[in-house]
């Protein structure tokens, strides 16, 4: 929460003028040292900040530094807090309304935005909490964490190196290095379990920038043409957008694109069953033509 205390710090020297140390640790409800460290923060930030000794010490901002009439804004504050508040959906941390408490008193807490809801957790909401909790304190020790992960090709134990927490393709990953394959991965938290931090210190890595260009290992590999019955078009709309498919004379909708994976293609078109034709290429129509009549076997075979 270093971000939204810095920013409350702020809007306390913003409203108050002096203040004391001790006024700022028990306000924020941390030590005097982590105030001076946050205090440095916003030094370097370019907001000066004089302190002074004595009976009538403490800590303001300089003298005649030039600020609008606010740091924030109550609009830019109830921003601000609404992101806090969405992070609180994957946290067990309060934050926004914590953070609103101390800067105005319980009788004046800023509202958050009321048209924006931003909900960040999923079905595994206690668990993903937890596992943010853990892989972001390894990352901050520098300690590697163990967990058993389950993919397209089955499952097994790891040992990563984690570096970030990524929010991304509305889901929850963890970036980090994988020194069985001596290279940067993505795992995504659902997909692991039995998460544990080890003991085991991991150095500062050099992270190459396109390894956080984290869609180039999207390619377009696999290009496969279909036709949809016209009622699946919010499906395609959803997914590729208005204009990534043509309507044809018969209503039906023509579209060419391109998939990353094969599992993933194959499982997007079953999901359409008779609602969609595959037209090429020929050897993933037949695969796919393969998988419909397996399916249908197992059901014939139970009649």
């Amino acid at each position: 929460m270093k971000t939204g205390r810095i920013i409350g710090i702020i809007t306390v020297l913003q409203r108050k003028g002096k203040v004391t140390m001790p006024y700022l640790a028990e306000k924020f409800e941390v030590s005097k040292r982590t105030i001076a460290r946050d205090i440095e923060a916003i030094c370097a930030a370019g907001i000066p900040i004089v302190t002074s000794q004595g009976a009538d010490g403490g800590v303001e901002i300089m003298n005649g530094f030039n600020f609008d009439t606010t740091v924030f804004t109550k609009d830019e504050l109830g921003t601000i807090l609404t992101g806090l508040k969405a992070l609180e959906s994957v946290s067990a941390l309060p934050s926004s309304s914590a953070l609103s408490e101390k800067l105005y008193g319980k009788e004046n807490i800023i509202p958050l935005d009321k048209n924006i809801m931003i909900d960040l957790s999923s079905f595994y909401k206690d668990s993903l909490s937890e596992k943010i909790k853990l892989l972001k304190q390894a990352a901050l020790d520098k300690k590697c964490v163990t967990f058993h992960y389950y993919y397209n090709k089955g499952e097994s134990d790891k040992l990563v190196e984690p570096i970030m927490i990524v929010f991304k393709w509305s889901n929850w990953y963890v970036f980090g290095f994988c020194p069985e394959r001596n290279d940067f991965r993505m795992y995504k938290l659902n997909r692991l379990w039995n998460l544990k931090q080890t003991e085991i210190l991991f150095p500062q890595r050099e992270i190459p920038e396109k390894k956080l260009d984290f869609g180039q290992h999207f390619s377009d590999e696999y290009i496969i043409s279909a036709v949809y019955e016209p009622d699946e078009k919010y499906k395609l709309v959803e997914e590729y957008g208005p204009d990534s498919f043509t309507v044809r004379e018969d209503g039906k909708l023509y579209a060419k694109w391109g998939f990353c994976d094969y599992n993933n293609a194959m499982n997007w078109f079953l999901g359409f069953g008779d609602r969609v034709e595959i037209l090429e290429p020929e050897e993933f129509k037949q695969d796919y033509i393969k998988r419909l009549k397996k399916t249908l076997e197992k059901y014939e075979k139970n009649k």
